[in-house]
């Protein structure tokens, strides 16, 4: 009964983590909405929700940090973006958390220019490899997004 209690607290507690997870790159948030969901299976003895759905959902998570990787490296290499400009964009993205919504917006172009011009002090092409380290990470976590959200989905269904 207690055990039951707590684990649906903790379920809760790490799926509404996991979901800001997806939004502040600080937290792994897909692993941490997963492990949520393998938490709430549990609460239940994996009554409703068994072994196949939830190797389907850990699927899902390892795929989200393969289409987090192929987007960065996507948006980087189609505005020329070399690896220290993702590697700053990802670092700004990490900073501009501290300063609130405009930080998260310009954290990753801050990070991506400021990475670029250590490699190639040509400001033209640091502003272009922001524009795409900056739309990369975006496209990362839309993906990031859309597997959540069809996590949560498959959950939902099944368990229903």
């Amino acid at each position: 009964m207690y055990l039951d209690i707590f684990l649906w607290i903790f379920a809760i507690i790490l799926v509404c983590g996991g979901l800001v997870g997806l939004v502040f790159p600080v937290l792994p948030g897909v692993p941490i909405l997963y492990a949520g969901l393998f938490v709430a299976a549990w609460a239940e003895d994996f009554a409703y929700v068994g072994s196949k759905t939830l190797i389907i959902l850990g699927i899902m998570t390892a795929l989200s940090y393969v289409l987090d990787f192929l987007a960065g490296a996507f948006g980087a290499k189609r505005f020329g973006a070399s690896r220290r400009a993702v590697v700053g964009a990802t670092l700004g993205a990490i900073v501009g958390i501290f300063f609130g919504i405009p930080g998260i917006l310009l954290g990753p172009f801050v990070g991506a220019v400021l990475g670029e011009l250590s490699n190639h002090p040509d400001l033209k092409s640091a502003g272009l490899a922001g524009v795409g380290a900056t739309l990369g990470l975006a496209l990362g976590v839309a993906a990031k997004l859309a597997l959540a959200l069809a996590m949560l989905g498959i959950f939902v269904i099944v368990r229903l």
